[in-house]
């Protein structure tokens, strides 16, 4: 485990961020996209920009790590847009393949829900890294753990994902570029990894960077 993990918080547009920077050494990207509400673009325009900020996720891994993206179905307009499907296609046009597809409770199995679907997709995508016979994460997680932010990773999915990309991808940094409040990167610190964000409002950057989340909360 690394002694003292490191944290960098970038407060910038992730897009040309991660134009200009390219592949991150030892890094693996964990992140969630943001939805169209948030961007403030019409749906074709966002679609087109969500495809290009997956492959540019992608490009920042190695081709021997990771990428894990934690993305929520929207309802836009009376119709329901499908995001894990969105994230597979684009990784497929960068050249990677589907590492694992896991699917993250927001709401107890059974409930009724409306507007926002009950869960999440927990997808891990690669250039070269084959998925272990064995993976210790299940298929459905019931507990997503406590959200710091309203559209944050719950906590102990962010575990799960940061868990894969130091024990099964190698990972000695956690990247993820949109980083909102901070939830991943306190998270990869806990368990010893150094964490490299980006975050566009200046308000959540400041909090990401001073975000702690302890052992006992994973």
């Amino acid at each position: 485990m690394n002694p003292s993990p490191v944290r960098e918080v970038h407060c910038a547009d992730a897009i040309p961020w991660m134009r200009e920077h390219g592949p991150i050494a030892g890094a693996c990207a964990v992140t969630s996209l943001p939805d169209v509400s948030e961007v403030g673009l019409a749906l074709p325009v966002w679609r087109e920009w969500f495809l290009d900020a997956v492959r540019l996720v992608v490009d920042a891994a190695p081709s021997e790590s990771a990428a894990i993206f934690f993305q929520s179905d929207i309802k836009h307009d009376g119709r329901w847009i499908d995001k894990g499907a969105m994230v597979t296609r684009a990784a497929e046009d960068a050249g990677a393949h589907v590492l694992f597809h896991k699917i993250v409770c927001r709401r107890p199995p059974g409930m009724l829900t409306a507007g926002r679907p009950g869960f999440t997709h927990l997808i891990a995508v690669s250039r070269a890294m084959k998925c272990p016979d064995v993976l210790p994460i299940p298929d459905v997680i019931v507990d997503a753990g406590p959200q710091i932010w309203v559209r944050a990773m719950g906590v102990r999915a962010a575990t799960h994902a940061v868990r894969f990309a130091k024990e099964q991808a190698g990972a000695k940094i956690i990247f993820d570029p949109f980083c909102g409040v901070g939830t991943v990167l306190a998270v990869a610190n806990t368990l010893g990894l150094d964490a490299l964000g980006v975050e566009k409002a200046r308000k959540r950057a400041e909090q990401a960077r001073a975000l702690v989340i302890h052992a006992a909360e994973l």
